[in-house]
């Protein structure tokens, strides 16, 4: 038996709120959590933004198949509880996401991103690998116009910001919206 399918029959039902994690953590716990609970826990990311690919740091973490795929791009519940992680994680890096005057989703800083950005725009911040793991589930689950979105605001980020992100990180949230937005 493949020790990752019960993990990944968790997945669905954990994003519907009617299951734990593997720690016992419901999804709704995890979005009231406080910007620290976000900084400090480590083994939460996988299962908000769950992706095809086995975690190199947490060998717990859900890996999704198709069924899982097909769930989350057909179900708008699941699209809009993963709409909802994203916008806890967007608050937690002082962003936000909202449609503009003509219906386009976009992610924009929010008043307070100059506090928050001391928390994660930095040399070789583990939250750089969390941004591309979020990127990565949003295009595979259908979600392009919010992953666009957020990689547009990363983009100028990076601009502001290059010295602290470099071009390598910039690289990898690239290629995550264009190799996901393309499947």
């Amino acid at each position: 038996m493949n020790p990752e399918k019960p993990l990944t029959a968790m997945l669905v039902p954990f994003y519907l709120g009617e299951h734990t994690d593997l720690e016992g953590r419901k999804i709704q716990e995890m979005w009231a959590w406080d910007f620290e609970a976000l900084e400090c826990a480590h083994d939460y990311i996988q299962w908000l933004f769950p992706i095809a690919e086995k975690s190199t740091f947490n060998p717990h973490a859900p890996v999704v198949d198709e069924a899982v795929i097909e769930a989350f791009q057909s179900n708008p519940r699941l699209q809009q509880n993963l709409r909802r992680s994203l916008s806890v994680m967007l608050r937690f890096y002082g962003l936000q996401c909202d449609l503009n005057e003509t219906g386009k989703v976009v992610v924009d800083k929010r008043d307070d991103y100059p506090i928050q950005k001391r928390e994660w725009v930095c040399l070789l911040d583990h939250n750089y690998l969390r941004i591309t793991r979020i990127l990565k589930c949003l295009t595979l689950f259908g979600l392009n116009h919010e992953a666009q979105a957020f990689y547009d605001c990363l983009r100028q980020i990076y601009r502001e910001d290059r010295d602290q992100i470099g071009r390598e990180t910039f690289q990898y949230w690239t290629d995550a919206v264009k190799a996901c937005s393309a499947v």
